[in-house]
């Protein structure tokens, strides 16, 4: 794991550093704390779609491959004994055999043994599961080709059924052993067999992808999850949350192991000793869900944190503070921006007022109108955002694809704060109806995260001045409570962001763009059909499947001004990222594709 190499690279960073004079006593030394905010969705790897999430799977499953220190296009092996390149002839000729050699001796924490059963048995698992608007459209695309996002694509292609909640027996016996052709086990290896060449494939599989996690057959069976049969393929396939056997238990073959999750409150995680690898230096790891900063401070200050997240407007107040430590200019592939849902679920929805555009609501519609959209989009002050609540360590977006991925031009056209322009468009909106009578909505944010609350009082202040008869209310809400009733549909508009799932625009069109991607299904149906019927889909397409750098970059330029020119979403920022820590901890470094802490790289030591 070579876990203590990787220290120097921080060195690499703007790196402010306050400690007391001579050695620091270290509290609880065994014990790691990290204080955040928010909570999580589930513990599930093939589930999962969210950092909170997939913070925790990170410290108890692994994947076939690391990467290599902050690097996020070198890689080291992990339950693989070798990184496939076409050099070790792992990664056949034409480059769309994928070889993984499984390495031996390896245990689950319950002492079963690691075999190239279970690595094939965790995509598979994955791959049928599928939930909605879930991560699996990773694993489909490379090993169907573009155009396939999920098992739906795959069993209308083989048995013409769409859902795959409808199939027969015979018919879902068939569409195993179509998945079957494409992950093959020889022995200790395991072959993926991709519909063509695909150069991110490495980084889908890597560890911080947590659809990629290697679980135990034997265990997962014995919990509920799909039994490795055609027949349990329509129970298996996209469960309700909450039903899903996976939910709420891990157990995986990493450095250590899930004690306790009381989600919004704390989770809990002992050294697992029986891990294959050099044992963590911590026997217990503890994450606490925090929303007030100023508790957070408090504990960092004191001792009680090791490390807390600390947004970019009060990190000033912990900066100076002997014993603390602040990482700033962190290279992060994110952004953050809100999504406009252009078809919002009416029914029990508590968001939308009446849910007719009489002044007392918004129709379902309200942001399936363009000049809605670009009203929005000209009554948010960038600018400030970026100085007062960045601090100035962001960028603002031009569209969803990040700097300095192919695609981005810095010269490109954004939107700015113009009450003038908003007003035109207001008043053009649904044939200046929506003028006229008004509209009243909520906008919802996470609780504790102070940028998004920020943003929506932001929006409120600048829209309700255009028009008195514009009203909006400005709500906070638990994380899980705001991803569920997003992914339902019944948020008007969500504050969203995309930390990279690998380091590629594809990465970013296609879920913010693509029909079938993940911020389409909050968008609704309505958007899904006009990203069809002008292009998007298609460009999408052909973008990933093209080797020609050229035409790939022509491609993501256009993808990145259709999402100005029509406003799909309002795009705020790119921000850099940040660490805050006590002065004690060592071995912390950045990597922008891990989606949290990593306790296992980290140690304890008295200065």
């Amino acid at each position: 794991m070579q876990k203590k190499l990787v220290v120097f690279l921080t060195l690499l960073l703007v790196v402010s550093v306050f400690s007391v004079a001579g050695a620091q006593e270290v509290k609880n030394p065994n014990t790691f704390t990290y204080v955040t905010i928010g909570d999580q969705s589930t513990l599930d790897p093939h589930f999962a779609y969210d950092t909170g999430s997939s913070e925790l799977i990170y410290q108890v499953y692994e994947t076939l491959i690391d990467y290599e220190g902050s690097s996020v296009q070198d890689f080291v092996p992990l339950l693989s004994t070798e990184v496939p390149s076409f050099e070790n002839g792992l990664i056949s000729e034409d480059g769309t055999d994928y070889t993984f050699v499984i390495r031996e001796g390896v245990e689950f924490s319950n002492g079963n043994p690691l075999t190239a059963e279970d690595v094939k048995y965790s995509f598979l698992r994955g791959m049928i599961m599928d939930r909605s608007g879930g991560p699996i459209w990773m694993l489909y695309e490379p090993l169907f080709g573009a155009g396939y996002a999920g098992l739906a694509d795959v069993t209308a292609d083989v048995v013409g059924v769409e859902d795959p909640k409808k199939l027969t027996d015979e018919q879902a016996a068939e569409v195993l052993a179509v998945l079957e052709e494409k992950i093959t086990v020889d022995g200790n290896k395991v072959t993926f067999h991709l519909a063509a060449p695909y150069p991110p494939f490495l980084n889908i599989v890597a560890k911080g992808a947590s659809w990629g996690s290697i679980l135990d057959k034997e265990w997962s069976i014995e919990q509920g999850a799909w039994d490795g049969t055609a027949t349990d393929i329509v129970a298996s396939h996209d469960p309700v949350k909450e039903e899903d056997p996976l939910f709420d238990k891990m157990l995986g073959t990493g450095p250590f192991i899930l004690t306790e999750w009381v989600n919004g409150d704390h989770v809990v995680f002992r050294r697992n000793d029986n891990y294959w690898g050099e044992l963590a230096n911590f026997k217990t790891a503890i994450i606490r869900n925090v929303d007030e900063w100023s508790t957070r401070k408090l504990m960092l200050l004191r001792g009680d944190a090791d490390m807390i997240y600390a947004p970019t407007q009060y990190r000033s107040q912990v900066e100076g503070e002997e014993g603390v430590v602040v990482t700033t200019g962190i290279p992060v592939l994110q952004n953050m921006n809100m999504v406009f849902n252009w078809e919002i679920t009416t029914e029990g929805n508590n968001y939308i007022g009446s849910g007719k555009l009489d002044g007392k609501g918004i129709p379902s519609n309200f942001f399936a109108d363009e000049d809605v959209r670009k009203a929005f989009s000209y009554s948010f002050n960038y600018q400030a955002f970026l100085e007062q609540v960045r601090m100035g360590e962001a960028i603002q977006l031009r569209g969803p694809i990040v700097d300095p991925l192919l695609g981005y031009n810095e010269n490109s056209d954004v939107y700015s704060l113009d009450l003038e322009k908003a007003e035109e468009h207001f008043r053009k909106a649904f044939g200046g109806e929506l003028w006229e009578k008004g509209f009243t909505m909520d906008l919802v944010y996470n609780s504790g995260n102070d940028p998004r609350k920020t943003a929506a009082d932001m929006l409120k202040s600048y829209i309700e001045r255009i028009n008195p008869k514009f009203n909006i209310n400005v709500r906070g809400v638990q994380w899980s409570t705001y991803l569920d009733a997003s992914v339902r549909g019944t948020l008007p508009a969500s504050f969203g962001g995309w930390l990279a799932d690998f380091p590629d625009p594809h990465n970013f069109v296609q879920p913010f763009l693509d029909s079938a991607g993940y911020y389409a299904g909050r968008r609704g149906d309505a958007y899904k059909k006009w990203a069809e019927e002008v292009g998007i889909n298609d460009l999408i397409s052909e973008g990933i499947s093209t080797t020609d750098t050229a035409r790939r970059k022509e491609i993501y330029t256009q993808l990145q001004q259709m999402s100005i020119d029509h406003a799909i979403d309002l795009w705020i920022d790119q921000p850099t990222g940040s660490n805050t820590r006590r002065t004690w901890v060592e071995g912390w470094y950045p990597n922008a594709m891990r989606p949290g802490v990593d306790f296992y790289s980290m140690d304890k030591v008295a200065q």
